[in-house]
């Protein structure tokens, strides 16, 4: 016998989904085994400026490491960023 789901509720915003997805058990509200892989090919991350202070030698060796590897300086400190993130949040 298949497990009877509750209804999603409407939600007002972002905010308050986030809030109830925050407390609720999604199988109580989803059949994961019916679940399928998609792929939003042209789905952008969304951005934002971050302003921090480094200094110039460090700077300076970043855009040199850049040049070498041909991509913008700011890309590669996003890419090391990334990286090193990824490595702290799997230990």
């Amino acid at each position: 016998m298949e497990k009877k789901l509750k209804p999603i509720p409407k939600f007002k915003n972002e905010e308050e989904e986030a809030n109830f997805w925050g407390t609720h058990d999604t199988t109580d509200y989803f059949d994961w085994s019916k679940a399928r892989h998609v792929v939003f090919p042209n789905l952008k991350p969304s951005t934002r400026v971050v302003t921090f202070r480094a200094p110039q030698g460090l700077i300076d060796h970043l855009k040199v490491i850049a040049n070498k590897k041909d991509v913008p300086y700011q890309s590669l400190i996003k890419i090391y960023l990334d990286e090193k993130v990824r490595e702290e949040m799997s230990t």
